[in-house]
């Protein structure tokens, strides 16, 4: 019998030592059932391990209990703020990119797609027959001379997503102002 009592306060013991602490911390706060606080105070006078851990939790509840938790102060928020209005931030992308420039180079690529549909105009313009009827016109004109080299073709498709670029920088400024607005 008496081996048997002892298999079951092995296995009690392997049980409790899963959760020992946080049994203790529930024997320490006194939120134990009778039951189960017997029990721990029979396991503090007979487990060293459990005495251990026991005094090392005490010691921890106590300083807590005798330490005040300091609150951040009321303008703590703002001090935070403050502080970080000291460091340097970054500008806004508008500051450190010259609109002059973008400018310039927009105008470029408008110049030379208005450059290249006034040479084909122009090539246009020497096919028409007589009678000056552009759909005849229109089918006469051999296509393949104007958009027959690579590098053409290239320049405009570079132009064109260029373009589009500049208009969707645009749309959406325009977005953002119309926000502004109502806001």
């Amino acid at each position: 019998m008496q081996r048997r009592s002892g298999i079951s306060i092995k296995r009690l013991n392997m049980q409790t030592n899963q959760n020992m602490e946080e049994r203790l911390w529930s024997y320490i706060d006194g939120q134990l059932p009778a039951s189960e606080r017997l029990l721990i105070e029979q396991l503090l006078e007979s487990d060293v391990a459990w005495k251990a851990k026991y005094s090392e939790l005490l010691e921890v509840n106590e300083l807590l209990q005798s330490s005040e938790l300091d609150a951040p102060s009321m303008r703590f928020t703002r001090n935070v703020m403050e502080e970080i209005s000291r460091m340097h931030i970054a500008p806004a992308t508008r500051s450190y990119i010259n609109r002059r420039i973008v400018w310039g180079i927009g105008i470029f690529f408008i110049t030379m797609l208005a450059a290249i549909l006034i040479y084909s105009f122009a090539q246009l313009s020497t096919v028409s027959n007589e009678q000056g009827d552009i759909s005849k016109t229109l089918s006469k004109v051999d296509y393949s001379k104007l958009f027959s080299n690579t590098w053409v073709n290239i320049f405009m498709g570079v132009n064109v997503l260029l373009g589009l670029i500049l208009l969707d920088v645009y749309l959406t400024n325009k977005r953002k102002e119309f926000k502004g607005r109502s806001v």
